[in-house]
């Protein structure tokens, strides 16, 4: 067989972001059978990059989110050359985020136009927002090359440890029978500016413990706050685990 098709992700920072980057994963793997996915991630994505089994290996990208230091990007660049990736897809659309591909000299790097990034990127896209109007639209849409017919969206499947599932049934006291389970994530990056009111998450949760479901409240310890409000709005029904779970 010959050499698989090397790809480098350069994902994005964002919890939301990188799950659903796996439906970019998967249409990889559809369009190139035998690829070989390898994603450069912020340190804390890596337990979540083990849960896809589309990626090969995690690249910690070692600068934190908003840090521009060219000369780190250009030397960790250098440092994947070896790994002789066929194609870079660059997920954000910063100018930087492109550096580390175009200095490890991959052939073919992929992304939208973004912060005009003409040459770090040699297959740009001008991206349509009235066209691609979901983020998952967009990252999917980098799989193939660009057409008038919406993309299909894989839904993200991460693999589920039996081990850590029961352990977690064991701390929490779970039932092992739960019947179908709502799981809420009301906690935002940069608080309420970015984050759905909680009398909307509990109008959700209402919705579904009226239908039989139970809810599962998750988030950060800094969420605690705003879990703890949508509980308490409806009625203490809810299980809260903010602050509780890695």
């Amino acid at each position: 067989m010959s050499n698989p098709y090397r790809i480098l992700i350069v994902g994005p920072s964002w919890v939301g972001d990188m799950v659903m980057a796996q439906s970019l994963f998967i249409a990889l793997k559809e369009q190139y059978q035998h690829c070989s996915i390898d994603v450069l991630a912020p340190q804390w994505s890596l337990a979540l990059m083990e849960r896809m089994p589309e990626v090969r290996k995690a690249i910690v990208m070692p600068l934190g989110h908003g840090q521009f230091n060219f000369k780190g990007r250009k030397n960790l660049g250098v440092s994947l050359r070896d790994e002789n990736y066929d194609e870079a897809i660059v997920l954000p659309n910063s100018w930087k985020s492109a550096l580390v591909p175009y200095f490890a000299r991959i052939p073919k790097r992929t992304g939208y136009l973004g912060e005009m990034r003409w040459g770090l990127l040699n297959n740009a896209r001008k991206l349509n927002k009235d066209f691609l109007t979901k983020t998952v639209q967009r990252f999917v849409a980098l799989a193939t090359e660009p057409c008038a017919i919406l993309p299909v969206i894989p839904q993200p499947r991460l693999l589920v440890d039996p081990a850590s599932v029961a352990k977690t049934t064991e701390t929490f006291l779970l039932p092992t029978k739960a019947g179908k389970i709502l799981g809420l994530c009301p906690g935002a990056e940069y608080g309420p500016a970015k984050r759905w009111p909680e009398t909307h998450y509990t109008e959700v949760a209402k919705k579904a413990i009226e239908n039989g479901w139970q809810v599962y409240l998750f988030g950060s310890a800094k969420d605690k706050a705003v879990a703890a409000t949508i509980n308490e709005l409806s009625g203490g029904a809810c299980s809260d685990f903010a602050g509780k779970t890695s």
